[in-house]
């Protein structure tokens, strides 16, 4: 779990990062592109997308306002984009395991 600190429209938000909110952003931001992709979809998926964002939105405290949620989501999107480039960063210069391992020569 990690926290950040947010600010938005000159408030100061603190998000609780967890597993299951980075599986909600990465959902809605899969919403987003289906909305986008197929326009017409949008009426189907805008009840699931308000229903994901208000579920992020139980993450920062405080509460966020209305007129504060649009922008704090985009920022709540940008902190997962970026703790997940960083943990990929990480897993790229961890050495392979089975590359890792010396092959045993038969004698």
């Amino acid at each position: 779990m990690i926290t950040k600190m947010i600010k938005v429209n000159g408030t100061e938000f603190r998000l609780t990062l967890t597993d299951q909110i980075i599986s909600h952003v990465n959902n809605l931001k899969n919403l987003y592109n289906a909305a986008y992709e197929d326009p017409e979809s949008f009426e189907e998926v805008s009840a699931e997308i308000s229903s994901t964002i208000n579920e992020i939105a139980t993450a920062v405290e405080p509460e966020a306002s209305d007129s504060d949620l649009d922008g704090l989501i985009q920022e709540i999107i940008k902190v997962v984009d970026s703790k997940a480039a960083e943990t990929e960063k990480e897993l790229e210069g961890k050495p392979d395991k089975t590359t890792a391992k010396k092959s045993k020569s038969k004698k």
